[in-house]
């Protein structure tokens, strides 16, 4: 597996960063530019989806309640906007948030409970890389340099912590991994894998940015896979790229011990 992967990554055009890890020993099977910090595009909706569930653990709130969206709130690319809602529980919109990547509903839940909370809890949790500096769509922020940021091993970290599901209460551990599992963009890591394999993950994309990150699920074999595709110029090719590094991954963790 790392003579193929390294390979993939020596003919690659893009800097990627990339760890495929077992989520019970933490033993890395493969790593790649762990410590640089990138973009996190749509990645950052994760550690916000924690985020979100520890604010109303702390503060003793429903998940269920309902809170209000300003129209000035529906962005392009979202099904809170295409429906024009205007209330919406808190559930909802964390599940919309990553089953498709909704901006409007990730917007929502920042203001919600504030950049402020979101970026402490990260530091909390262990996340030295992770840093939430902008809105969705706000690409005013973007132009002058002003971007939500990550790197390979701030996530790796994550997805460890949610596997071991360690930072929440058990019902909200298991409702993070649940949502995650919901995930209906697959086009990437998922992109070459045959077999119907359960995966919780997140995918994330801008012009210059491909990633996906999360848990593969296989008995005894789960283990953990993000790759973080940057300076791409043809996206199309980058999500090939994270699917043929995925398929790899998964032939030798998986079908060879089958």
């Amino acid at each position: 597996m790392e003579c193929a992967i390294q390979r993939m990554l020596e003919e690659a055009p893009y800097n990627v960063h990339l760890f495929i890890k077992d989520p019970n020993t933490n033993h890395y099977f493969i790593q790649e530019k762990l410590h640089a910090v990138f973009s996190s595009a749509s990645l950052i909706k994760v550690p916000i989806l924690l985020g979100v569930l520890r604010y109303l653990e702390r503060y003793h709130q429903d998940v269920h309640q309902e809170i209000r969206i300003a129209p000035e709130e529906w962005v392009d690319y979202s099904v809170i906007s295409e429906q024009r809602i205007e209330r919406s529980t808190i559930y909802e919109l964390l599940v919309w948030m990553i089953i498709t990547s909704d901006n409007a509903a990730t917007n929502v839940l920042i203001d919600f409970i504030g950049m402020e909370f979101l970026n402490h809890y990260f530091r909390q949790i262990g996340l030295r890389q992770t840093k939430l500096q902008r809105k969705m769509m706000d690409f005013e922020k973007l132009e002058r340099g002003i971007d939500n940021l990550t790197s390979a091993n701030d996530m790796a970290h994550l997805f460890s912590r949610i596997y071991q599901q360690d930072l929440l209460p058990k019902q909200f551990s298991k409702l993070t991994i649940d949502i995650l599992s919901r995930q209906r963009v697959h086009e990437s890591l998922k992109r070459y894998l045959v077999d119907d394999v359960k995966m919780a993950h997140k995918t994330g994309g801008l012009e210059t940015v491909e990633h996906d990150v999360g848990i593969v699920y296989n008995g005894s074999n789960d283990y953990l896979i993000g790759v973080f595709i940057t300076e791409v110029t043809n996206n199309e090719y980058a999500k090939q790229l994270i699917g043929r590094i995925s398929k790899s991954a998964y032939e030798h963790l998986v079908k060879r011990k089958g």
